[in-house]
């Protein structure tokens, strides 16, 4: 547990960067800072550490005052990733890796040895230990960064925009990097954002602040969405934070048509047969189950299967029935070309389609659960 009680930070020409900040981060979990420039964000991150000594109020670490800890001492305890990583460029990636292991006295085998396995924890090829981190991509280099902060097993994990500085694609696979780590290790993070997209991917709790450093709102993200503390914290927010708070509605109970998937060598009688007559479309499957393409469902009743996927419309992107959000369902169905999303299992079979009219009336059910009042929906089409 890291508690931050009453913390401020006044500098000598009367900046105040943060005043009175009291948050309860909790063990084993990732919270975020976020908030517009000049909040705070990256001050109160460096002051845990002591980067940044406070002015006032105090944080603790598992009962003790980090004043009362000797500050290099406090800095090897927490591991620390920065924005383009922030690596060594004269040394080699094991090196790099190894660096706060081989300054507590441990041998360089053992370094060494720690460096290879976390290489492979974070998803880098061991064949990369040699190489010096201009010859790595910006994505890899901050794998590097995380395995380096990871390498004297540190029980806290200070990340200041780690992500901000690679493009959207490996950015996400670093956020699912990031996520599938911690539910191996369990750190306690603090991870400072100015992106609140990425701050719900990411986050157990997150913590707005206002420029000048003060909390507007501490809660989980699907807390934060659905519930804004006030209008200044619903504008940061965004116009579209109801379909993001679709991501913490599951697609387990949502309905799926069964018989609007047919086979690609289906003759029209099965069709007739496993078709309801009501789908304007029908979606082909071939011999392996997965989705070629989506079918006039008048003329496939009358011709049968077509034997490949000529002439089919494009199936689009597919939704994981029960393991995806509605909001992915959703975007699904907005971008198919006939207004029906996909779904797959866990192989890539097709196992259904959902409408949006659908997946619509899940999410009303999923509020009226919850509830809350429920997004609208037609906005997203």
């Amino acid at each position: 547990m890291i508690s931050i009680e009453a913390v401020s930070k006044r500098y000598p020409d009367g900046t105040v960067a943060v005043d009175g900040l009291s948050l309860e981060i909790p063990d084993r979990s990732i919270t975020v800072l976020v908030g517009p420039s000049g909040c705070g964000k990256t001050t109160t991150l460096r002051m845990i550490n002591r980067m940044i000594e406070l002015s006032g109020g105090r944080i603790v670490i598992d009962g003790e005052d980090i004043r009362q800890k000797p500050v290099n001492a406090l800095r090897r305890s927490m591991g620390y990733v920065i924005q383009n990583a922030g690596l060594f460029q004269h040394r080699t990636i094991v090196d790099n890796i190894g660096t706060v292991p081989r300054m507590l006295g441990w041998s360089k085998a053992k370094a060494r040895e720690r460096s290879m396995e976390l290489m492979e924890r974070v998803g880098l090829d061991p064949a990369m230990a040699k190489r010096y981190p201009y010859q790595l991509s910006g994505g890899q280099q901050q794998r590097v960064g995380v395995a380096r902060a990871l390498a004297a097993d540190p029980p806290v994990l200070l990340m200041d925009e780690p992500f901000s500085a690679v493009d959207p694609v490996v950015r996400r696979g670093l956020q699912e990097e990031l996520l599938r780590i911690q539910a191996e290790l369990g750190k306690t993070i603090v991870f400072v954002t100015h992106d609140i997209d990425e701050a719900i991917r990411v986050g157990d709790m997150i913590a707005v602040l206002r420029t000048g450093g003060k909390l507007a709102q501490y809660a989980p993200p699907d807390e934060l969405l659905s519930a804004p503390a006030d209008a200044a914290v619903e504008d940061f927010l965004g116009a579209d934070r109801g379909i993001r708070g679709l991501s913490f509605f599951g697609t387990e109970a949502l309905p799926l048509e069964h018989g609007a998937v047919v086979a690609v060598d289906a003759t029209p009688q099965q069709i007739a047969a496993r078709a309801p007559g009501h789908l304007p479309y029908l979606l082909v499957v071939g011999v392996d189950g997965r989705p070629l393409g989506w079918a006039d469902a008048g003329t496939l009743r009358a011709t049968g299967g077509r034997g490949d996927a000529a002439g089919l419309l494009p199936h689009g992107q597919t939704f994981r029935a029960g393991k995806d959000s509605l909001r992915v369902a959703l975007d699904c169905a907005v971008l198919s070309p006939t207004g029906w999303a996909v779904a797959v299992d866990g192989e890539g079979r097709a196992v259904g389609v959902a409408s949006q009219e659908t997946i619509a009336a899940a999410v009303r059910e999923a509020h009226a659960r919850r509830g809350t009042a429920p997004v609208d929906v037609g906005a997203a089409r």
